[in-house]
């Protein structure tokens, strides 16, 4: 489609409430025109997390709100948008309604074309809004709900090469961070904790590391985690900065070569791409030792590293906006208005799903 695009996306998936308008320029440049997040950080925390009934309520009290507020921003009426994008899955049922119908609604009132985005293709994207990064790259999604390594050769044409076989990475730093009293969210509380601390205390173990499959598996470290705690019981504050370094050292290593392992496959894949990317997305890139690890790996095996702007790392409406302008501009078609939206949406509908994920499969 050979004419600039102005879409305005709607993302409530989880506990950001965002809306944005985003343009993409007859070259595929894109440019952010207006963005609004509200974080429901005080709503949860009380909670040690995120409560979905609570989330639900907060978006739909945000979130026409803040929709006008990205059509100001932007100084655009909706009347003058080409399409709506609503993030349609996965996440939390209640909020996924919440934003998918008040896409709906809009699509429907003002005559416009509505996408139905997958949450994870927001993120898959997000570096060709960002850098303009031309296909196909690696991504490397790390987040609360999801690690995964993806190879991203287009819109729509995802191959998801690795995945957690128990929890998530994000997930992990979070119950780390409870199991020691910090406070929420995790990962950062984890972060600030381990620079003071001895990262060779603890020999915690590296899940997977050494195998040819390019999945993770952190369960196993939570557990150790736990029971070093334990044995120290009562810890102190430099045990617990120690158990932290020693659990964000053994990270590292995991990533190093899970990842390590993604970019030589790429290489065998694709031997004519000079210099290729790896991008790394979600909540956890925003952790500096492990961006520190992954940057120093890339380097080594000749890829760009490429890092979103950490407010693009994190759930945003942008990253919805761009996934639908990068669908209409790919001539992909719209969705009908009576698509639902889904907690489990895998990004690579030809995965296999793994053991650990229970009987209804992988949520992603």
């Amino acid at each position: 489609m050979n004419r600039p695009l102005r879409i305005l996306g709607i993302e409530t998936s989880c506990d950001e409430t965002a809306a944005s308008v985003v343009l993409r320029d007859t070259d595929g440049r894109g440019e952010i025109l207006g963005d609004v997040v509200l974080s429901q950080l005080e709503e949860h925390s009380v909670y040690g997390g995120v409560v979905p009934e609570i989330a639900a309520r907060a978006h739909v009290e945000a979130l026409d709100t803040l929709i006008a507020e990205a059509l100001a921003r932007a100084q655009m009426s909706l009347s003058q948008v080409d399409a709506i994008a609503a993030t349609s899955g996965p996440g939390l049922i209640g909020g996924l309604i919440v934003g998918l119908m008040t896409g709906k609604a809009m699509a429907r009132a003002a005559g416009k074309p509505l996408y139905a985005i997958n949450h994870l293709e927001g993120h898959a994207l997000t570096a060709r809004l960002t850098h303009g990064l031309a296909f196909p790259y690696l991504m490397l999604l790390v987040s609360g709900g999801h690690t995964q390594l993806v190879l991203v050769r287009g819109t729509g044409d995802y191959e998801r090469w690795g995945t957690t076989i128990d929890d998530a990475l994000g997930e992990a730093f979070d119950k780390t961070a409870k199991l020691l009293g910090l406070p929420y969210p995790g990962g950062p509380a984890v972060e600030r904790a381990a620079r003071s601390g001895n990262p060779e205390r603890f020999a915690f173990p590296r899940p997977l590391v050494g195998e040819a499959r390019l999945d993770f598996s952190f369960s196993g470290l939570k557990t150790a985690v736990r029971q070093a705690a334990q044995s120290i019981a009562p810890v102190g504050e430099q045990d617990i900065a120690d158990i932290c370094a020693s659990f964000q050292h053994a990270v590292s290593r995991t990533l190093k070569d899970r990842i390590g392992r993604g970019l030589q496959r790429f290489r065998d894949r694709y031997p004519d791409v000079g210099r290729p990317s790896l991008v790394v997305a979600g909540g956890v890139a925003a952790n500096q030792a492990l961006r520190a690890t992954l940057d120093s790996l890339c380097d080594k095996n000749g890829f760009a590293f490429v890092a979103p702007p950490l407010a693009l790392c994190t759930d945003n409406a942008a990253m919805i906006a761009w996934a639908g302008a990068e669908r209409m501009a790919a001539g992909l078609p719209a969705d009908d208005l009576s698509v639902s939206p889904r907690a489990r949406w895998p990004l690579d509908p030809n995965a296999e799903t793994l053991l650990g994920f229970g009987k209804r499969g992988a949520k992603a």
